[in-house]
């Protein structure tokens, strides 16, 4: 057993990814029937996402899907990642979180984003603009507030008053820094950029002020991870995602994931090569001797205390098999 990997958490993160030939109300269903597999699997914690407007996700409401993931299933920890808080009023999420932990107390986390909507049409279309983004930090306090009954409105979050639920903060840009300074845990990517990751980790410890929430820094990773039975597999796991990025890249839409087989038959331009080149590298991928050194390395860089991986792929069998294979990795 690696006694490194063994004190980690994994967690999964499922964005509902939308697939060439299926229906979205298909990857909504593919998310929950996931969430079932990996609970069996043993893993930590399985959180959903919150995007707008993007075809290549069918994942627009995350708490909405997080109440039909908790109701799925019985153990695993349910939340978001994230939550997009410049996109919502702070007691209407506070409300949706108070009656996810009522109905399902003790299992829910409530991972928080500052992202705002991905174009300037969906940000429109939600009455925000980028600079709310900038105003994360009160909104935070003001959304803890709801929890601790210390709004100055002297308004009652109900049923949300007194209960503890976990805030996570999604550190992009100044997210670390947020993060430390309301005294939360973060969640940090991608481990395509490890030297960015760990100067986000350290100055996450280095400011960390303890709070009600958290006494000591709680630091997860996130990325892709792909696990195969040999190096070839758990790379054609890669291709759609990767494809997906370079025609966003290239074509500014998000479009849902295609078969691995049909990007390989692809002619490309060299600006979408060189996007999808760059989309497939950096991720931890191969056999579970290479993904357990791998993981080995990473962790005892980062000292990270979970790992949240966040693999999307075409092929639903090759992505449960991936899963399979980490847990053994991690319960070996």
């Amino acid at each position: 057993m690696n006694a490194t990997i063994a004190r980690t958490r994994f967690s999964v993160l499922d964005r509902s990814r939308t697939r060439e030939g299926h229906a979205p109300g298909e990857a909504l269903r593919d998310t929950v029937a996931l969430a079932r597999e990996v609970e069996a699997l043993g893993y930590h914690r399985f959180w959903v996402s919150e995007h707008h407007g993007v075809p290549g996700v069918a994942g627009s409401a995350p708490t909405v899907l997080a109440a039909a993931v908790a109701g799925a299933t019985r153990t695993i920890r349910v939340g978001t990642g994230g939550v997009m808080l410049p996109n919502h009023q702070p007691l209407v999420v506070a409300e949706q979180f108070g009656v996810l932990e009522s109905l399902y107390p003790g299992r829910i986390d409530m991972g928080l984003g500052r992202s705002v909507g991905f174009t300037g049409g969906v940000r429109r279309a939600l009455g925000r603009d980028r600079d709310d983004a900038e105003d994360f930090a009160a909104q935070l306090g003001e959304l803890l507030g709801w929890f601790e009954g210390t709004s100055p409105t002297g308004v009652r979050a109900r049923p949300s008053d007194g209960l503890r639920v976990p805030p996570f903060v999604l550190a992009m840009g100044e997210g670390a820094d947020i993060a430390a300074r309301a005294g939360l845990p973060m969640v940090i990517g991608d481990l395509r950029s490890r030297e960015r990751m760990q100067r986000g980790i350290d100055h996450y410890r280095d400011r960390f002020r303890p709070s009600a929430w958290a006494a000591e820094p709680y630091v997860v990773i996130s990325g892709t991870i792909a696990v195969g039975g040999t190096p070839e597999a758990a790379h054609r796991i890669l291709i759609p995602e990767a494809w997906s990025m370079a025609y966003s890249r290239t074509h500014g839409t998000f479009p849902p994931l295609p078969p691995a087989e049909d990007v390989e038959a692809r002619t490309m331009t060299g600006k979408e090569r060189g996007f999808y080149e760059s989309g497939l590298a950096g991720h931890i991928a191969g056999t579970e001797e290479q993904v357990a050194h791998e993981l080995d390395t990473v962790l005892k860089e980062t000292g990270a205390d979970e790992v949240l991986v966040t693999t999307s792929t075409y092929d639903r069998a090759a992505l449960l098999d991936s899963y399979r294979r980490l847990a053994s990795i991690v319960n070996s």
